[in-house]
């Protein structure tokens, strides 16, 4: 039951997020130099603002730019007007030399936060290829590992990894694995007897590796932006809880968790209360109920209106007015995310169970509530003659009528010959007399 595990020489393990320790003792306290890398970015910045705030006495800041990096100058300003000394260097991390060099011109680095990092755009693995691949890793793989073996031991060594690399994110293979890299360099840390946190973040506001667009995507899809000032503040938390690795973010469970098991269960979650929440389902039937009692053109209204509030929903629209019946749904802004979403939605309201690729195949609001009618109507008069015709078959002798329903499933599945003679029964267009008349012949009742 298992969808990530790891093959070690003690055994296998299994991943799952637990909640850390609520107040962790005070372990680090910033002082004398700090490198931030990518520190004129948004994150750097206020990576940079707190350690300043928190007993930082000079922050070397790194980023390819340096100096001319659009708000340093303003971002020093700040800092210095906090009494801190600044050091803002061009320097790619990448550059295992460029960065030896810098570092024999300052004086002994105490703690290193690694924020340096591109972002990849949403493209489908298959998309990606090695070249693409090398550049996403550069600054944030190869930077970690030269960090790693030029600043050695120090009090604290920060990588600023992702939630992309712990749950995974659409589109963003890439961007993922480079992620997971810095999680396992700070464990492998760890076991030399070195000091390391990554820190995989959800999403910051202000910038950094998420725009607006991307941020408003991540909000439906149950992972709001975090106020970075607010953010920022677990730096230390993190590493005073002295394992290699956390997860800091702001999920809505109750969004995040119907998409992220969507496909597939989700081990990883198993040990978190909130994530176990399961959408109610309209197991009475009483949407059914209700539209069997109104008109043809009532059901129709009733059914499309439900489906247009519910898409409103998940992409945040006002309400379903903004929602055309003919509009597709592709051009509203769902993606395959959001898509599942709706289908849970719906499927919870209905009791039905909707196909995945229930917006792609049928594409407008409109095309998805008739879908939605006919398989309410369709699935309630079907079961109600199964019941009818199970009642009937119930006073034949049991032996009897399975031997011949496992003939029936046999020609229904097309699996293979059909066993024994079949009378020249065609099941889809025989009546229920003549079905009956089937078994009467096979019991050998005239």
């Amino acid at each position: 039951g298992e969808d990530q595990v790891a093959l070690r020489p003690s055994g296998v393990f299994a991943r799952r997020l637990v909640r850390a320790a609520a107040s962790p003792p005070v372990r680090w306290q910033p002082h004398g130099t700090a490198l931030v890398t990518g520190g004129t970015g948004a994150l750097g910045g206020q990576v940079a603002r707190w350690l300043a705030a928190n007993g930082a006495e000079h922050l070397v800041l790194l980023s390819r730019q340096g100096e001319h990096a659009p708000g340093a100058a303003e971002l020093t300003g700040e800092l210095s007007a906090l009494g801190t000394k600044v050091t803002v260097a061009a320097c790619d991390v990448s550059d295992r030399d460029a960065l030896r060099e810098l570092l024999a011109e300052l004086p002994p680095v105490n703690a290193v936060v690694h924020t340096a990092g591109a972002v990849d755009v949403e493209r489908p693995i298959t998309a990606l290829t090695l070249a693409d691949f090398a550049e996403l890793a550069e600054a944030k793989v190869r930077g970690a590992r030269n960090l790693d073996e030029l600043c050695g031991d120090v009090d604290a060594f920060v990588l600023f990894s992702s939630g992309a690399g712990v749950w995974g994110n659409a589109g963003q293979a890439g961007y993922a694995a480079a992620n997971a890299f810095l999680d396992a360099l700070a464990q492998q840390r760890r076991d030399r007897g070195l000091p390391a946190t990554s820190i995989a973040w959800g999403a910051w506001a202000g910038g950094g590796m998420v725009d607006e667009n991307v941020g408003a995507q991540l909000e439906r899809r149950g992972v709001p932006m975090m106020r970075p000032e607010l953010a920022v503040t677990a730096i230390r938390p993190s590493v005073d809880t002295g394992g290699p690795t956390s997860v800091v973010a702001d999920i809505d469970w109750a969004k995040f968790t119907p998409l992220y098991t969507a496909a597939r269960h989700r081990p990883l979650l198993r040990e978190l209360p909130e994530a176990q929440q399961e959408s109610p389902v309209d197991s009475d039937g009483e949407l059914a109920k209700r539209l069997r009692a109104a008109s043809e053109n009532e059901r129709e209204r009733v059914v499309l209106d439900l489906v247009r509030a519910e898409a409103a929903t998940v992409l945040g629209f006002p309400g379903r007015d903004a929602v055309r019946p003919t509009q597709t749904l592709k051009e509203l802004g769902f993606d395959s995310l959001t898509a599942l979403d709706l289908r849970n939605r719906l499927g919870a309201a209905t009791g039905l169970k909707l196909p995945a690729t229930l917006v792609f195949d049928y594409p407008t609001p409109a095309a998805v509530a008739q879908h939605v009618l006919e398989g309410l109507f369709v699935t309630d008069t079907a079961t109600d003659e199964l019941d009818r015709i199970e009642a009937e078959l119930a006073a034949l002798p049991a032996e009897l009528v399975a031997a011949r329903l496992r003939k029936l499933l046999w020609k229904w599945d097309d699996t293979g010959d059909d066993p024994g003679d079949d009378d020249g029964l065609e099941l889809d267009t025989a009546t229920d007399d003549e079905m009956f008349a089937a078994i009467d012949r096979e019991l050998g009742i005239s």
